[in-house]
């Protein structure tokens, strides 16, 4: 792996998310907390009049108008269209390199505690996602190829990754994540420190890191498309209790998933058991997601 010569710390891309927000305003009065002696560290807020106003966008979702196709378009101009174009000349001023990495930080409603969100299974990645769950058990891992094309922020970059922390709700701060999501920062910040130095941080022998890997998004139940406008009908089962804020944990075949309005349970009707995540996220709810279903998976890494 080459040099890291800089890294972009993104908070508030979704401007009722205000763990990174604030972390980022932080980091903004107090540069030295990020500053490392081999890299250059950008702290950036993404969506302005989002955060100004307390919403998670203006016009449209700002993480997901990061599109090749989006940014070369100079048709587009929504508030977060134009904001897009405005972020990436801030990650690569003209006739320089793109930031080596982005780490975007956001938060969910879910249970999802600590999670990274990588792109992909890209082999720095996995050892730095193997070293800082080795040092905090809490920390989860979640690849999701399907961002590479969403539009996603993180995917300006080959080693753009996600921090999503969870469960607080919109608009609200959570001190304890905030402390716990500003000490892996500083962890990430410092492994890739040790890599440029050439002193990269050990995980012990024959580590295994536990990742879990996407499936397939599934919605609530709906009632049936209304008006012949292939919209969609209107929900008619809610997250079941039994797997409400159950993140991460085994979902069976013939678990409970959704409760009708009647009180009716609907099983997972799968063939396999899978592990949920993002389960009842309140954004969500406009984009027909009651959850992601994950496959559970390992990786070995003998100490070099």
């Amino acid at each position: 792996m080459s040099q890291i010569e800089r890294v972009a710390i993104v908070g508030g891309n979704h401007g009722n998310e205000l763990t990174g927000v604030h972390l980022v305003k932080k980091f903004q009065q107090y540069p030295n907390l990020i500053d490392r002696a081999s890299f250059e560290t950008l702290a950036l807020l993404g969506n302005l009049k989002a955060i100004e106003e307390g919403k998670r966008y203006i016009d449209k979702d700002l993480n997901r108008c990061f599109t090749n196709q989006g940014l070369q378009n100079p048709q587009l101009s929504s508030y977060e269209d134009t904001r897009a174009k405005a972020i990436k000349h801030i990650l690569q001023p003209q006739n320089q390199p793109f930031v080596d990495v982005i780490v975007d930080l956001h938060s969910t409603t879910a249970n999802m505690g600590l999670s990274l969100i990588f792109c992909d299974m890209h082999p720095f990645l996995l050892r730095l996602g193997a070293y800082l769950t080795s040092i905090n058990p809490m920390v989860k891992i979640f690849v999701n190829p399907q961002s590479r094309e969403g539009g996603f922020l993180r995917s300006l970059c080959e080693l753009g990754f996600v921090i999503e922390v969870g469960a607080v709700a919109q608009n609200i701060l959570n001190a304890e994540l905030f402390q716990q999501t500003e000490q892996l920062i500083y962890a990430i910040l410092d492994y890739f420190e040790g890599c440029n130095q050439g002193n990269i941080p050990q995980i012990n022998r024959n580590s295994t890191l536990t990742f879990y890997q996407y499936i397939q998004t599934i919605d609530y139940p709906r009632s049936d498309a209304y008006g012949g406008l292939r919209l969609r009908g209107e929900i008619q089962a809610m997250i079941h209790p039994h797997l409400q804020f159950r993140d991460y944990e085994p979902l069976h075949p013939g678990d409970p998933m959704f409760l009708t309005f009647e009180g009716k349970d609907i099983l997972y009707e799968g063939e396999s058991t899978v592990y949920p995540i993002f389960i009842n996220e309140a954004a969500y709810y406009e984009k027909g997601i009651a959850m992601y279903l994950t496959q559970k998976q390992q990786e070995r890494f003998q100490r070099s």
